[in-house]
């Protein structure tokens, strides 16, 4: 029997990022996935099992546990400066389905949706899933946003995808880049999706949410990396009411609500103890200038990473191959879109022990 399948997986592959991490041989060090190498606090952990032990493990309301949402809008308000009331929030099973549901609420079949390139690889996938068209928009030298050719692309369009800090490039975007991509959207009317998953990993610039800008955005966000909990399956998004209806829609026919146990655990993420997670910084930070300093002295060249925990590096994708030949696992360019074949993904989120005998390892091949 010859299975048919949708035309809409035509010309989509697993992941570029998926495989490499799947890939890993024994004693190998991991410089591909973009996971923290930190446990979740201990407090949030506890919140979890209090939960169980609760048997608070059924269903919640498909948008998520009241205590969360009101959580979540106080983070906004504080941290953001964004007035999102609890019932303009969905939660969601990670950042990913919050992607997933706004492209299958948005997007009609040949609709454009502006992602940037080099940018994460589930924006283009996750739109042509939805039938759409998805258009890259370059970025400048120094791996930002190019706002100019964002405007040029932007007529027409149905969505724009940012994303800052960035993966994989590390870039923050200034206040008035972002500012003027949604105000240019508002008046091409073009709905902008705000991803902020690395808003807490910064290092000496500061991050400005979309949203304060315009109503025009939608703004998606999660426990994964800012609380270690990537395996959680929690992120969010948030929007005005009409947006919410809709998206609402999708989630609960593709998901029903997020897991129960883990939403009680994020609202002691957010209520809780904060220390944790300017550790965690400090240490990123410490990374990024012990693997840009290693990488400098080898004579690559790059912008400095000014967020998340990833340096994107022009490079040679034979060389690239080497580097993972040799037991270090980076992820080649080419998965991050057309404009990346001779970059580099290097994620520093792995301890500098590793990251030492990684850098020993690239340099052998570079001598």
């Amino acid at each position: 029997m010859s299975m048919k399948f949708s035309e809409r997986l035509a010309g989509i592959e697993i992941s570029g990022i998926r495989k490499i991490f799947e890939a890993a041989g024994p004693g190998s060090i991991n410089l591909g996935l973009g996971q923290p190498d930190f446990d979740t606090p201990q407090h949030i952990k506890d919140a979890a099992i209090k939960a169980i032990q609760e048997g608070k493990t059924g269903y919640t309301t498909n948008n998520g546990i009241p205590e969360l949402r009101a959580a979540i809008s106080k983070k906004f308000k504080n941290e953001n400066g964004l007035k999102y009331h609890p019932d303009q929030l969905i939660v969601t099973a990670g950042a990913s389905e919050a992607l997933h549901i706004v492209m299958q609420a948005f997007v009609n079949p040949g609709d454009r949706v502006l992602c940037p390139d080099p940018g994460f690889v589930s924006y283009a996938s996750l739109a042509t899933m939805a039938g759409g068209r998805p258009v890259g928009v370059p970025l400048t030298p120094s791996l930002h946003i190019d706002v100019e050719a964002a405007k040029n692309e932007m007529d027409g369009a149905k969505l724009i995808v940012i994303n800052s800090p960035a993966n994989p490039t590390g870039a923050v975007e200034s206040k008035e880049s972002i500012r003027a991509i949604v105000e240019y959207a508002a008046d091409a009317d073009v709905t902008v999706v705000s991803d902020e998953v690395y808003e807490h990993f910064i290092y000496g610039k500061k991050h400005y949410s979309a949203g304060t800008f315009g109503d025009n955005v939608i703004t998606i966000n999660a426990t994964s990396k800012t609380y270690a909990m990537t395996g959680w399956r929690l992120g969010y998004l948030a929007a005005s009411p009409d947006v919410i209806a809709q998206c609402l829609k999708v989630h609960q026919y593709c998901q029903a609500c997020a897991t129960s146990i883990a939403q009680y655990a994020a609202v002691a993420a957010y209520e809780g103890d904060q220390s944790a997670v300017k550790t965690m910084r400090d240490e990123y930070e410490a990374r990024r200038d012990l693997m840009c300093k290693g990488l400098n002295a080898m004579g690559f060249e790059f912008p400095k990473p000014e967020g998340a925990f990833y340096t994107f590096v022009p490079m040679e994708p034979d060389l690239t191959k080497k580097i993972i030949n040799a037991g270090v696992i980076v992820v080649p360019g080419a998965a991050f879109g057309a404009n990346a074949p001779k970059y580099t993904r290097f994620s520093y989120a792995n301890s500098r022990e590793n990251i030492s005998i990684a850098l020993e390892r690239i340099e052998k091949l570079v001598k």
